[in-house]
């Protein structure tokens, strides 16, 4: 199986999947939690479902009409969020709540500061940053500045794929989802520099043969460790994701998209790049 000779195929698919995510976030936009935008979260639950548009309604009967996202959650519950509201609105809305439904259960109430969440929004992207910094330094240390830059590349590409798969989800993003984002760079940074190493290896003891081939052999070598990793990564995540509660969910989607998009980019984005750099490379010289 020759991995590296249909890289323009690995490419084709990743750049329509990375169109659909971006094409998804400019118009659909992200759905960004309090964390990162200040107010207030509301969440019940009942015995039977209830339309979101009579939540709305309450909400309305309450002064609310603007800036509310109403949102079902599982087992009958509903969630949603509105600009910070004072304790007095918030007892009004539960009783309010309770009172047309009778067995409406409060499972939480959270309120966020705009300066608190422009706060976790910068820390959130200086993160992210500092990870990709210090990844391309290792790199570059370890291996060469050429592998660093295939990884980062790799990296974004998971990072958008995720974004975009929340935004046509239309998931909330908070601070759980910028952990998951920090393991699912970690997870496949992880699964490339093993790559990366069985190249670097057969570099120095097949000099015989072309970068080309000795990357797709490398891939070749590597594949049924990235494909058993992945496969028993799967399971726990399932499990929690399907058993778990909702407060884990929207981590676990991400750690589902992740690592599914991390273990693709390993094995059909990184090394591919490497091999299309070094090409060009030596086109140029």
């Amino acid at each position: 199986m020759d991995i590296i000779a249909k890289r323009k195929l690995w490419f084709i698919i990743s750049g329509v999947l990375l169109v659909i995510g971006i094409v998804a976030i400019l118009t659909q936009g992200l759905n960004l939690g309090i964390d990162f935008t200040g107010g207030t979260i509301m969440q019940f639950s009942f015995d039977e479902q209830v339309p979101n548009s009579e939540i709305r309604e309450i909400l309305s009967d309450s002064g609310i009409t603007k800036d509310s996202v109403v949102q079902q959650t599982e087992n009958n519950g509903v969630q949603f969020k509105t600009a910070k509201l004072s304790q007095d609105q918030v007892v009004n809305i539960q009783n309010k709540i309770e009172e047309k439904y009778p067995s409406a259960e409060m499972l939480r109430t959270a309120a966020v500061g705009p300066t608190i969440g422009q706060e976790l929004k910068a820390n959130a992207i200086k993160a992210l940053i500092i990870a990709a910094i210090a990844i391309v330094i290792y790199i570059s240390v370890r291996f060469e500045f050429r592998f660093a830059m295939a990884a980062i590349l790799a990296l974004l590409h998971d990072v958008f794929i995720v974004l975009g798969a929340f935004a046509i989800l239309g998931r909330e993003i908070n601070s759980p989802f910028v952990a998951a984002l920090l393991t699912i760079v970690g997870y496949s940074i992880n699964d490339t520099i093993v790559i990366f190493d069985r190249i670097r290896e057969k570099m120095h003891y097949s000099k015989r043969d072309t970068f080309e081939g000795l990357t797709n052999q490398a891939l070749l070598d590597t594949l049924p460790r990235s494909i058993n990793t992945s496969a028993t990564t799967l399971l726990p995540i399932l499990a929690i994701l399907f058993l778990g509660g909702t407060t884990i969910q929207t981590f676990m989607v991400a750690l589902l998209i992740g690592m599914l998009s991390g273990t693709y980019s390993s094995i059909f984005v990184a090394s591919p790049i490497l091999v299309e750099w070094n090409e060009r490379k030596e086109i140029k010289i």
